[in-house]
């Protein structure tokens, strides 16, 4: 006579750890866009030799460059625009070919605000492949003219064509914005090399500089399913704590968005998190407008 062979119960399995925080770790005023909508429309430089704020966008190929470009213009004019060319398909080489300044219409034709975004060549990690350095630190100096067409093989120099020699104020770089994939893989060590170069060239030239994290959607499935989770997602919040490591680029000055690209209609909580860097973009480019002006006198 032997007893029963009785099993303890089988706890019930551990939940796997919540996806996000509880509370966002950011704080953003969702769909409350008219105030930074209003000081974004109503700036206006203050120095006569500056007619536009000029923003260069630089960064990896693939990365939304110009699709940012075409979602600022879209919240402030209301509607899906496209003012920057961009490609439908995923490619390892860059979709913008040439320097060129891109404004966004304001009001009745040939009014234009003045906030402008200079689009360069993607960054690649092949040899001799994409924008050179070189070229960016020229830019950024305003030593490039309208229509320059990049090449891969040589930087510009001052005997050629598509040199200013005599750059104005209103020809330099106001606010250096990188830009990166939040559903890219690590940075590759050549690219990432690009990088630091040209941010450490922008800081010699006391340009400031923001970052900008595309495709949050696409990268986290918290993100793709609401939006508003952007800053309680800990998969974003560890995308941007590696990106700020690996580039030196400190967490306040680093933003997440999401482009327009599938909708044909304006959405507030997209316009939320651009507007929120594109005030920035004017704050700290004004301030560097007045500095830069200060130092010519």
């Amino acid at each position: 006579m032997g007893g029963s062979d009785s099993k303890p119960p089988t706890p019930p399995p551990t939940p796997p750890p919540s996806p996000t925080f509880r509370d966002p770790w950011r704080k953003v005023s969702w769909g409350h866009n008219e105030e930074d909508l209003k000081y974004v429309k109503d700036y206006q430089p203050e120095i006569d030799d500056v007619r536009h704020l000029r923003v260069l966008l630089y960064g990896p190929v693939g990365t939304g460059k110009s699709s940012f470009i075409n979602s600022v213009s879209s919240v402030l004019v209301g509607r899906t625009t496209q003012p920057a060319g961009v490609s439908a398909t995923t490619s390892d080489q860059s979709h913008t070919k040439k320097y060129e300044t891109h404004k966004i219409q304001k009001g009745s034709r040939g009014n234009f605000y003045p906030v402008v975004f200079n689009d360069i060549m993607g960054l690649e990690e092949k040899t001799g492949g994409g924008v050179r350095a070189d070229d960016i630190k020229l830019a950024m100096k305003g030593h490039l003219k309208e229509g320059y067409k990049f090449n891969p093989a040589s930087s510009l120099s001052s005997g050629d064509l598509g040199f200013n020699p005599s750059p104005s104020l209103d020809d330099r770089v106001h606010v250096l914005v990188c830009v990166y994939s939040a559903n890219s893989a690590k940075i590759n060590d050549p690219v990432l090399m690009k990088m630091k170069e040209i941010r450490e060239a922008a800081s010699d030239l006391g340009i400031p500089q923001v970052a900008i994290v595309t495709k949050v959607d696409e990268a986290c499935g918290e993100t793709e399913k609401d939006l508003k989770n952007v800053y309680k997602s800990k998969y974003m919040k560890k995308k941007m704590k590696d990106f700020s490591s690996s580039l030196g680029i400190p967490m306040n000055c680093i933003f997440p968005v999401k482009n327009y690209s599938e909708e044909i209609s304006i959405d507030e909580n997209v316009n939320t998190l651009i507007l929120s860097v594109l005030r920035l973009i004017v704050d700290i480019g004004d301030d560097f407008i007045h500095k830069i002006c200060d130092q010519s006198l």
